[in-house]
């Protein structure tokens, strides 16, 4: 295999990236539906015109990401994270800026249905296909996929129907499909944060796999540690903007000063919450400065 390292081929380039949001209606009504959304307009940037609410859910986003590179996309509840990964699958279109990919990217997503009717067994077969397998590769992969997702382990789980599983054995099976394939560009939203610590563990090997074969990876999570793990480079985006992209260590720093979370070790009197100003975005909209 080809060493791409020194190289630096991109893979997506996001280019002053805007995506928005509209939105019917602006009553405030009732019903835990209407509250969901107005409490994540009140999050977002918005702009009310003509009866019809713009949500602002990315705003001015540029960075660029090489083959090889595993990056983590972290950020508080409603920070647009997932809302990029799927822009960048070509899921959601672009309000302003250009988003350039070079290969096929593979949106998984946790949440994402599968068919909850039939089993584990045909799912498997018909999610292989759906990424360009063929039956024969899906065939030869096949244990390796069930022993993987672990579901397995505590019966023969792959035979029933999909709607017998619970929500982390099915975000399990569906990785462990993913993961069977090589992917160009693989856009993965908190897979990790399912499953034991082993099922973590074989998961973050399987990045780090995927990173090898000349791939480049984005992980979505909350969990700190499972981004350490995995990632070498971090884009903090914070109320749709990008607030940070760095070497994993240092933006998770300044991250954990920001949310005031408690990294000290037992026994140490818990950090204080500190501002994160010299990486806010410039006042005029500037963008942060991409990597070399």
């Amino acid at each position: 295999m080809a060493d791409t390292t020194d190289r630096k081929v991109p893979t997506v380039i996001a280019d002053g990236v805007d995506i928005v949001y509209r939105v019917n209606g602006t009553g405030a009504g009732r019903g835990t539906a209407t509250a969901a959304l107005n409490r994540m307009l009140r999050r977002k940037h918005t702009e009310k015109v003509s009866g019809v609410r713009r949500v602002h859910a990315v705003r001015n986003v540029s960075f660029v990401a090489h083959r090889g590179e595993a990056i983590g996309l972290i950020g508080t509840n409603g920070s647009g994270k997932s809302t990029l990964l799927k822009a960048v699958a070509g899921l959601l279109p672009v309000e302003k800026g250009r988003i350039y990919t070079d290969g096929q990217p593979s949106l998984l997503g946790v949440n994402a249905a599968l068919m909850r009717d039939l089993t584990g067994e045909r799912n498997v077969m018909l999610g292989g296909l759906a990424m360009g397998m063929s039956r024969e590769e899906i065939k030869a992969r096949y244990q390796e996929i069930v022993d993987f997702s672990g579901i397995n382990e505590k019966g023969d789980f792959i035979t029933l129907p999909m709607r017998t599983y619970s929500s982390g054995m099915a975000a399990r099976l569906r990785f462990s499909i993913a993961a069977a394939k090589d992917h160009d560009v693989l856009l993965v939203d908190e897979a990790l944060a399912t499953g034991d610590r082993s099922f973590q563990r074989r998961s973050e090997a399987r990045i780090r796999e995927l990173r090898g074969h000349a791939g480049t990876v984005f992980l979505v999570s909350h969990n700190n540690k499972s981004i350490r793990d995995t990632c070498d480079r971090v884009l903090w985006l914070e109320r749709g903007e990008l607030r940070m992209d760095g070497p994993t260590d240092e933006v998770l720093k300044e991250y954990e000063a920001f949310t005031g979370e408690n990294t000290a070790r037992p026994g140490q009197a818990p950090k204080p919450r500190a501002a994160a100003a010299k990486t806010d975005p410039a006042p005029d909209g500037t963008r942060v400065p991409l990597p070399s």
